[in-house]
């Protein structure tokens, strides 16, 4: 695979993790409220954990450090929070379209995650 390509497709499917840490930490107060929404408690320290591994993960993956051991743990993660988040068999009209879709997208990062951790993919020349 061609070094670039290789690094843009790692750094794709961790772009939600980065995404979501870097708000979290800049918004923890949010992050913090969004843990205590889902019933998290205590709160704070749930917030803390999901930045570090969303942060800690991504990193590992991107430098091809302990890429499946870390992918593992975003896919994980992932599967508990679609779970959490996206209960759309539990709505009605267009907030289930919407939860319906949203689901499907996580399945669809898990299974990114699942060929990042477990295809043999080298670590490109520099």
């Amino acid at each position: 695979m061609n070094p670039l390509l290789h690094r843009a497709a790692l750094l794709l499917v961790c772009a939600p993790y980065l995404q979501g840490g870097l708000v979290k930490a800049f918004d923890f107060a949010g992050a913090v409220g969004e843990m205590a929404h889902f019933g998290l408690q205590p709160a704070a320290v749930f917030a803390v954990l999901v930045i570090v591994l969303e942060l800690g993960a991504s990193a590992m993956v991107l430098a091809d450090r302990g890429r499946r051991p870390a992918a593992l743990a975003l896919a994980a993660f992932t599967l508990v929070a679609t779970f959490m988040a996206n209960r759309f068999w539990t709505m009605d009209g267009m907030e289930r379209f919407h939860a319906t879709n949203a689901f499907f997208e996580h399945v669809a990062i898990i299974g990114g995650l699942l060929f990042v951790a477990f295809l043999p993919l080298r670590r490109p020349a520099p």
